[in-house]
């Protein structure tokens, strides 16, 4: 058994920004996913774990677990990442949800799960594309609320990990997601109706009604990264010490990460750190654990505070 971590950002603007990034920035960040990628290349998994979230292209109010595991999962495609069939390893996905469900972890599954760029950058970026490595995908719904108390993340992602690390496999756990960012996503209570609508059932809209969708988004980012947009603020203080704590190899800290406090300091999309949550506790499962790499920098223009870390067992 082998077990490694990589946690990255990804964002909506990563391709599409209508107000780049400076140069020197984004030659930073693409350092950052050079240095990943060889990673990911050097320890060659043959089985990949991702958590990722979903911004209600996948998943909807019309039925909101907590987190799912994929035992077959489509990418859609938006903001120009690939689309088309992940090559889920169906078997081992199945029998995670049942070691996951034998912990006492009400893990939901999914034969016809829908992921978004959250779950497919990554592994455009580590490995360039969607079927390179078998792959079992794991939502945590980290954007539509109320959420569980971070213990359970914590509980859900030690339990995965239990599992990964009876495995005869070298095993890369991604997380996907965070850090710090308050991007234009609706919120329920302050949705009008006819936006609620597609809250609770948006699936599949016309490629008219998507581009328009990604469209507000591109120019939102735009008038954030110029200092015009209302939304909260990035927190590089709050992103660098969850950063730490993920760093410290002890996941009984994440508890103390409240909703209402998170939302308030780091934004409404900060809970998409709930990956990386459930990601760490799965390879502190696996035995103590070093960082190996770690990069950090707010970035307005994706509207994120922006963050990698690799991270593997001793």
């Amino acid at each position: 058994m082998s077990l490694a971590l990589i946690a990255m950002s990804h964002s909506p603007l990563l391709h599409t920004a209508e107000l780049p990034p400076a140069p020197e920035v984004r030659a930073r960040v693409d350092a950052a996913f050079a240095r990943i990628h060889a990673v990911a290349q050097a320890y060659d998994p043959t089985l990949v774990v991702v958590f990722a979230p979903d911004h209600y292209n996948g998943f909807f109010y019309d039925l909101m677990p907590p987190f799912c595991i994929g035992l077959a999962a489509t990418a859609i495609g938006d903001y120009d990442t690939a689309a088309g069939p992940l090559s889920v390893d169906e078997a081992q996905a199945l029998a995670l949800v049942r070691h996951v469900q034998q912990a006492d972890i009400d893990m939901a599954l999914s034969r016809r799960m829908e992921v978004d760029h959250g779950a497919v950058q990554p592994l455009e970026t580590l490995f360039g594309g969607l079927t390179a490595r078998p792959v079992v995908p794991v939502f945590v719904n980290g954007v539509a609320g109320p959420f569980v108390p971070m213990r359970r993340i914590r509980a859900m992602g030690q339990a995965v990990g239990d599992y990964l690390a009876s495995l005869d496999e070298r095993v890369l756990v991604i997380a996907s997601g965070g850090l710090s960012h308050d991007p234009p996503v609706p919120q329920w209570d302050t949705a009008p109706t006819p936006v609620r609508a597609g809250l609770i059932d948006g699936r599949h809209p016309t490629p008219e009604a998507r581009e328009a969708r990604q469209r507000r988004v591109i120019e939102g980012a735009a008038a954030f990264a110029r200092g015009e947009a209302s939304i909260r603020d990035l927190n590089p203080d709050w992103d660098r010490a969850f950063m730490a704590d993920c760093a410290a190899g002890e996941p009984a800290r994440f508890d103390a990460y409240a909703t209402d406090a998170m939302t308030e300091d780091a934004g409404h999309s900060s809970h998409e750190v709930r990956a990386w949550v459930a990601a760490f506790s799965a390879l502190a499962a696996a035995g103590p654990y070093e960082t190996t790499f770690e990069y950090y920098e707010p970035i307005p223009e994706y509207i994120a505070g922006f963050g990698v870390m690799a991270a593997r067992t001793r």
